[in-house]
């Protein structure tokens, strides 16, 4: 198997896009008012959704996440982007060999910026 994208809806997709355009760069597709970046060999796309209103109730329960070597640099980036800080980079019981940086997006749903990890 194979995660290949992940889709976020909103009510508002067209603020959402422009958001995400601010961090990823100009999309891959834009299409019937999806939009979508390739991240490495994944992508993100946001659109409508019929179900989905306002902003996210609660952002902890799915977060994506987007590797990087350099968390510091791309954290810093994304921040001046406007992407809201939820947590500044920090290592997993003080690491600091792996960071993870936590954002949220204009509907408040979470991601993360993420040091490779070697599997185990």
């Amino acid at each position: 198997m194979n995660l290949n994208s992940i889709l976020i809806g909103s009510e508002n997709p067209q603020g959402l896009a422009e958001f995400y355009t601010k961090l990823f760069g100009e999309p891959s597709w834009s299409d019937g008012g999806y939009t979508g970046w390739m991240i490495g060999s994944g992508a993100v796309t946001v659109g409508p959704h019929d179900q989905v209103k306002g902003t996210n109730a609660e952002p902890g329960r799915v977060i994506w996440n987007i590797e990087t070597a350099d968390v510091k640099s791309e954290f810093d980036r994304f921040a001046e982007a406007g992407a809201t800080v939820v947590q500044e980079p920090y290592g997993p019981d003080g690491e600091e060999n792996g960071l993870i940086a936590t954002f949220s997006d204009p509907d408040g749903n979470y991601f993360q910026l993420m040091t490779p990890m070697a599997p185990a």
